[in-house]
């Protein structure tokens, strides 16, 4: 300032006033020589601030990232930049590709992925976006960057947050609700059971039929209830008194007063079958797919109803390459059977 201010002093004062123009200094014409040289120093000062402020843009971020986001439940859209250090220092080390990788970190932390579920996928060098096929819907992945070395060997770029991937289509699960009831409590105020939801896709039943369909039994049990026939079959004469009917005879007199009442009983039974395997592997059993949980664990309950039942369960991982298998043979019998609905109660003599 104090060398602008002695260059100044040096200057006529058309000088200044030729200064002060360019500067665009207001109403340079009629200052004097020293208000001249105050207010161009002034102005000096002020566009050299601002030349300082706006001289150098501002750094731009140098690093690099990719991002995962998916489309729908069978496309992802994947978008990366590399900066131009990890460039560089990846083509000293051998780079040779350019790769995206995808792995399904479904219900696992600390970095970890699914055995058999890394996919590589080649992309172009200079490309900066890429849409990728998912492998399975309904699943957590995470993409890596990196490059594939030409001797073997692999270099990491960068990661990607977990992202969801959408189900394709609605569970075809339903979660079991339990009513609790006690035995000592009359039945008048026991909760009512809760209905199931109706929109089930036949899964159960398509199990059972498959498990039952090398032995179709006609046994009684679950399939049938017993109707009677006739009074004759329930003991009765045509009276409608029966030999015996408590306190009566064969004429239907007796000393005491008759009673009569309808009665019924309905009992039944369900198998489950459960278990678990790798979330991304295919689950079977009979042939028919079992939707898995997240985690990975499955749970079906089918009919059991007389005769055999067989359960060929088959876990297949995602690349195709490792089976496991199990197969459970069931068998019910019902020796005795005196049970009818409610809806077919008849009033008997007693």
């Amino acid at each position: 300032m104090t060398q602008t201010l002695s260059s100044l002093a040096r200057m006529t004062l058309r000088q200044l006033r030729q200064v002060a123009s360019e500067l665009g200094v207001a109403l340079y014409s009629r200052k004097t020589k020293e208000e001249l040289m105050s207010a161009i120093g002034e102005r000096q000062a002020d566009l050299s601030s601002v030349e300082q402020e706006y001289s150098s843009p501002p750094a731009l971020r140098d690093e690099t990232r990719v991002v995962f986001l998916p489309r729908d439940p069978q496309w992802a859209y994947v978008f990366w930049e590399i900066s131009e250090t990890d460039r560089q220092r990846a083509f000293r080390d051998g780079a040779s590709q350019l790769c995206l990788r995808v792995a399904d970190v479904t219900g696992i932390s600390n970095g970890g992925v699914h055995p058999h579920t890394l996919q590589e996928v080649p992309v172009d060098s200079h490309a900066t976006e890429w849409y990728l096929p998912v492998p399975l819907s309904d699943r957590d992945y995470r993409v890596e960057l990196g490059y594939r070395i030409s001797g073997g060997g692999w270099i990491s770029l960068a990661f990607s947050s977990v992202a969801r991937v959408p189900a394709l289509h609605p569970s075809e699960q339903i979660l079991d609700q339990f009513v609790p009831f006690s035995l000592d409590t009359p039945v008048s105020t026991q909760a009512a059971p809760q209905t199931l939801p109706s929109h089930d896709s036949g899964l159960h039943e398509r199990l059972y039929q498959t498990a039952t369909i090398r032995s179709r039994s006609m046994g009684r049990g679950s399939e049938a209830f017993h109707e009677l026939d006739s009074a004759e079959g329930a003991g009765l004469n045509p009276s409608g008194a029966g030999l015996w009917a408590s306190g009566r005879n064969e004429s239907g007199a007796g000393g005491v007063g008759q009673r009569q009442r309808a009665f019924w009983l309905v009992a039944d039974a369900e198998l489950i079958v459960y278990g678990a395997t790798d979330p991304s592997a295919r689950l079977s059993i009979g042939g028919e797919e079992v939707p898995l949980s997240s985690d990975g664990t499955f749970r079906i309950q089918v009919p059991f109803r007389d005769g055999e039942q067989i359960y060929a369960i088959e876990a297949v991982a995602a690349d195709g390459e490792q089976k496991r298998n199990i197969t459970l043979n069931f068998d019910r019998r019902t020796p005795e059977d005196n049970s009818n609905p409610s809806d077919q109660a008849v009033a008997e003599w007693f």
